[in-house]
């Protein structure tokens, strides 16, 4: 009898050997699951049109490729440092950034290196204590002063057309210069205007104290107050903003559409301008592709962290002028309407 229930012990415990070894084969066999990677992407202005559109722009790098994009909107430093915690917390593997203010670059990106996180910062590159560009950090943007020379470029073309004369003729040039990406688009713009012979004691700077179609109006309605006898007016600046608050400025001041030629930069935030059913003074913008900004960091980003490919440090891209004419074509190839 004892050697009977030795026996079945045996048999017993052999059983359960090879049962376990069976699952532990089977599970050898099953792949681990991958995680799918997070990537954030983080706007100053998610409001605006054109930071929607680098969303969408990253939505479909997402679906392209099979990650997931957290957006989150961070107007000021304290949302934005809040915002890098959130995104180490909820497993997200690096983020595109457009800062708040460029002078918070060295904190954004030491919170990021401690928390692990890639960054790349796109539209406004990091500053740092010296105030120079923060090198080490990819960045992508509009080559900015292209396409303010282009802006300028379209002004005097226009100009030209229009045969206007230069003695009754000035340019209000609504400035922002704490920001080096304004300033390049806006030095552009007047650069250009010189270089197709417009005098540069006839192109006036409006200092804007913020970045707003209200900010532009005031700039440009005291620069109007104080420049009498100009019978035309050309209008620009470092955005679409800017543009339009200049031009609402030239309306309230008495100057009819056919007297003002007015260009932006973007081409995102007037739309609903050009599809007015009577032309006014904005003639037209530069339009640079916020979808394709949108994706182009957010892909780069996603091969940064899925296969380690470090992106080029400085991408820039180019615009195409749009007008009441064009923007609709452009504008639907791009997916926007």
């Amino acid at each position: 009898m004892k050697l009977l229930r030795l026996s079945v012990l045996g048999l017993v415990a052999a059983v359960l050997l090879i049962t376990g070894c069976s699952k532990q084969s089977a599970s050898s066999l099953i792949p681990p699951i991958s995680r799918k990677i997070k990537l954030g992407f983080l706007v100053k202005q998610p409001e605006e049109p054109w930071f929607q559109y680098e969303w969408k722009g990253a939505d479909k790098a997402a679906a392209q490729y099979g990650f997931e994009v957290i957006k989150i909107g961070v107007p000021d430093g304290e949302k934005t440092l809040a915002a890098i915690d959130s995104l180490a917390a909820n497993g997200a593997l690096g983020f595109v950034i457009c800062t708040p203010d460029i002078r918070l670059g060295p904190a954004i990106y030491a919170k990021a290196k401690a928390a692990g996180l890639k960054v790349i910062t796109v539209d406004d590159r990091f500053v740092g204590a010296d105030g120079k560009f923060l090198a080490e950090v990819p960045y992508l943007g509009m080559s900015a002063s292209k396409i303010g020379q282009l802006s300028g470029q379209t002004i005097a073309a226009e100009m030209a057309k229009r045969g206007w004369a230069v003695a009754d003729t000035a340019a209000c040039i609504v400035t922002f210069e704490e920001l080096d990406t304004a300033r390049e688009r806006t030095d552009g713009i007047i650069g250009a205007l010189k270089a197709a012979g417009f005098p540069a004691d006839r192109i006036y700077k409006a200092p804007q104290k913020t970045t707003d179609i209200p900010g532009s109006f005031d700039a440009a309605n005291a620069l109007l107050a104080q420049k009498t006898g100009v019978k035309h007016w050309l209008v620009a600046g470092m955005n679409d903003s800017a543009a339009l608050g200049a031009v609402r400025a030239t309306e309230g001041n008495g100057f009819k559409a056919p007297d003002v030629i007015g260009v932006g930069i973007n081409g995102t935030d007037c739309l609903d301008e050009l599809r007015k059913p009577a032309p006014t003074g904005f003639f037209g913008s530069i339009y640079a592709s916020a979808p394709t900004e949108g994706f182009q960091t957010t892909e780069m980003l996603y091969l940064w962290v899925k296969e380690n490919k470090a992106p080029a440090l400085d991408t820039r891209v180019d615009g195409k002028p749009i007008t009441r004419a064009n923007f609709e074509q452009l504008l639907k190839s791009e997916g926007i309407l």
